[in-house]
């Protein structure tokens, strides 16, 4: 008896819960997404069924090695500094 009273009880806050949503149904809101895609003939990327990607392990490997390891920065330039005079004499 205690159990089935558990069960009813248990069961009235469950149903209760789902009484209270603010839409109609649980998947409402994606109306505009959905008829876009009801209405596309084919909504996957043709090249998304290619199995064979085109690349080259050690060119990959490469590539991650360069981003472990940036190159170093290039040396700053040379900066002559001239002390004394310009070599101009005015008269």
């Amino acid at each position: 008896m205690i159990l089935i009273l558990c069960a009813g009880l248990l069961s009235g806050c469950a149903a209760d819960y789902l009484n209270h949503y603010d839409t109609v149904t649980l998947a409402a809101g994606d109306t505009q997404k959905f008829n876009s895609m009801l209405q596309t003939v084919d909504p996957l990327n043709p090249a998304s069924r290619n199995t064979h990607i085109e690349g080259d392990g050690t060119r990959a490997a490469a590539v991650a090695h360069s981003y472990k390891f940036p190159p170093p920065p290039p040396p700053p330039p040379a900066i002559t500094v001239n002390v004394g005079g310009s070599g101009v004499t005015t008269p």
